[in-house]
């Protein structure tokens, strides 16, 4: 590879170790995914139960916003202690990393929701829990998908750091590049797909945002 140009020890790369860069970007992936699926099993009722207690509200989401001012590596070093090394270590850091969009959207959407609407539904004789979903999370669901969007893409970019802490994924291709000897191509092996990811997942959840949103417009 040391005579071939980055292009090409790039093309080099990915031809034969395709079922290796592969397997550590669904890994990649699924930690990701895990960790956003459970901050949406915490984070989704907890933004619905603070957009009816306004007083907690901001404390929620100041506590959500403290934890996303810690760097994600010290944050894993820190859930490491108590995990040990391993997968876990990073979902349970990407879960902390995703609370706060999603916390922050689903408190947003559910408060945007028009009164008039729930007072029919009231006067209509609907219970509380019935209001809940045939109105405001049917009206509110494109506000907290915006946040699930912004959740997966920030869960991506941390995922990467989990390499430190033995978990996997497209990041321990990229320190693989880092500690090799013109290691350029294979940096780019774990950047690229990574970034694809990104891109792709911010993709399909903005077309999902959207049409949850013309659903609700019409």
């Amino acid at each position: 590879m040391k005579d071939m140009n980055l292009l090409q020890q790039l093309i080099y790369y990915f031809t034969h170790n395709g079922q290796y860069i592969l397997g550590e970007f669904n890994r990649h992936f699924l930690i990701s995914v895990y960790g956003v699926i459970l901050a949406s099993i915490v984070g989704i009722p907890i933004g619905i139960f603070i957009s009816r207690h306004s007083k907690l509200a901001k404390w929620v989401v100041g506590i959500a916003n403290v934890i996303q001012t810690i760097p994600s590596l010290a944050l894993v070093s820190i859930m490491m202690l108590g995990l040990g090394l391993g997968v876990n270590t990073v979902i349970l850091t990407v879960f902390l990393y995703s609370l706060l969009p999603i916390i922050k959207n689903t408190d947003t959407g559910m408060r945007n929701v028009n009164p008039d609407l729930l007072d029919a539904g009231k006067g209509m004789g609907m219970t509380k829990m019935q209001r809940l979903i045939q109105i405001e999370l049917p009206l509110s669901i494109s506000v907290i998908m915006a946040g699930l969007r912004s959740a997966l893409v920030l869960a991506i970019g941390v995922t990467a750091i989990g390499s430190f802490v033995g978990a996997g994924g497209l990041g321990d291709i990229i320190i693989r590049g880092t500690n090799a000897t013109n290691g350029g191509a294979i940096i780019l092996a774990g950047a690229l797909p990574t970034a694809l990811m990104a891109i792709i997942s911010d993709l399909v959840l903005g077309f999902l945002e959207k049409r949850f949103a013309a659903r609700t417009n019409h």
